[in-house]
């Protein structure tokens, strides 16, 4: 060491104290086993750059710039000629920048679900279409419902025995005259089926001032609110077992259904008060009430509770198909919530 010291020596090579103990204690070493050095080394099977060369010339000569490395490699073998595996093609067309998709197809493109924030009712609205089952083979009854997102209550419906965009435009014009909406306040948030995308109902939302939003093509999850509500109909416990005899039949289980739903059921998704409480806002005197019992609780029993009480505070926002890194702490998701 020429009277340097050995944390000093071992720190300009780069190595430990121990690992040079450990060499020595091997009677020395031949190479650096270490995975740092061996991420250093040139490996033994690597093309040379004339090689590379050959390889991009090929891929970019007439006869394969149109082709990925999964035709090439195949191709040049049939003439009798191999230059690199195909992983190698793949591999140093990516180093060279050519990665880019061959070809007239374009390019996958990833789409972003589309996203909306409500903080009050009439803000945004989902809907869409579901089956019925009839007693006769192949004949379906068509349930049309429109449901607000932030109070999860159902503010139109209708049944039908076929799907056109007509009957959506009607349903929709009647929910939107009922609930007094005004222009230009409204999303309406819908999957890609033909009703939905249908002139008529475009024109309609067009006069009412309301802005469509589409779910992306065969993905049923940007509609989730719909699709639970459809989940807790159909999976209710007075749901008939046996499909509806008669378009009448099917009208009237939903017309009771409706106000059960919206003024019954205690949804889980906003804290398991009714829908129509709190599309009226009687939800904030509701969960206080609550806040109030099971204070009082604690305090006529502290040995009972390790922690805080029940959280009853007030889902604020409800996100339709949120950015979970921007999600919000307060902010409501579906998650199957009924």
């Amino acid at each position: 060491m020429g009277g340097a010291r050995l944390e000093a020596a071992c720190a300009v090579l780069g190595i430990s104290p121990r690992t040079l103990q450990r060499w020595a204690e091997e009677g020395g070493v031949k190479t650096d086993g270490r995975l740092a050095a061996a991420k250093k080394r040139t490996p033994a099977n690597k093309l040379g750059a004339a090689e590379r060369q050959a390889i991009l010339a090929v891929a970019n000569g007439a006869e394969f710039a149109g082709l990925p490395p999964s035709q090439m490699v195949p191709r040049l073998a049939d003439r009798g000629e191999y230059l690199a595996s195909e992983s190698s093609f793949y591999r140093i067309l990516r180093e060279a920048g050519q990665m880019d998709r061959r070809g007239k197809a374009k390019a996958p493109s990833r789409r972003r679900p589309p996203a909306w924030v409500a903080d009050g009712p009439n803000q945004l609205w989902s809907w869409d279409i579901t089956y019925l089952a009839s007693t006769v083979a192949g004949l379906f009854f068509y349930l049309y419902l429109i449901m607000d997102v932030f109070s999860r209550k159902i503010v139109g419906w209708e049944i039908h025995t076929e799907q056109t965009g007509e009957h959506a435009s009607v349903l929709f014009r009647k929910a939107h005259l009922r609930e007094g909406v005004a222009d230009g306040e409204l999303v309406l948030h819908s999957d890609n089926g033909s009703p939905m995308k249908g002139a008529t109902l475009l024109v309609t939302l067009q006069r009412l001032g309301v802005v469509p939003s589409f779910s992306r093509p065969s993905v049923s999850n940007d509609n989730p609110y719909s699709e639970a509500l459809f989940k807790t109909c159909k999976y209710r416990p007075g749901f008939p077992d046996r499909p509806f005899v008669s378009l009448e039949y099917a009208r009237s289980w939903v017309a009771g259904f409706v106000p059960w739903y919206n003024d019954e059921h205690r949804h889980s998704g906003i804290r398991f008060v009714t829908p129509g409480e709190r599309h009226r806002g009687e939800d904030i005197a509701v969960l206080e009430q609550r806040k109030v019992v099971y204070e009082a609780a604690r305090k006529e029993h502290p040995e009972r509770w390790s922690g805080d009480i029940r959280n009853w505070d007030r889902p604020e926002t409800v996100s339709l198909n949120p950015d979970k890194s921007n999600h919000q702490k307060g902010q409501d998701s579906p998650q199957n919530q009924n």
